[in-house]
């Protein structure tokens, strides 16, 4: 997966948690919390400043919200797989 596509699941995890906003705003604030930490680990310039815990939290959300929001599990999955690739 390319950046250009490390992107595109940015974008949709961000259309997908809008949706989630009207129906569980506790889901849309975790979910805010964990695009923002992968959004800093892509704009960090020393793996240093990337959260050590941050593929453990993808992790947990995932199995938090596969039954309730299945779209943003998925999506999330895809995300944690291309960081570790990347090597985060």
């Amino acid at each position: 997966m390319t950046d250009k596509d490390l992107q595109d699941k940015l974008e949709q995890l961000r259309a997908e948690i809008d949706k989630v906003a009207a129906e569980d705003t506790r889901a849309r604030e975790r979910l805010d919390a964990l695009l923002g930490d992968v959004e800093k680990a892509i704009d960090s310039e020393s793996e240093e400043e990337v959260d050590d815990n941050l593929v453990e939290n993808i992790r947990d959300a995932i199995s938090q919200f596969e039954t309730a929001h299945p779209r943003a599990t998925a999506i999330l999955n895809d995300i944690m797989v291309t960081l570790s690739n990347m090597g985060i």
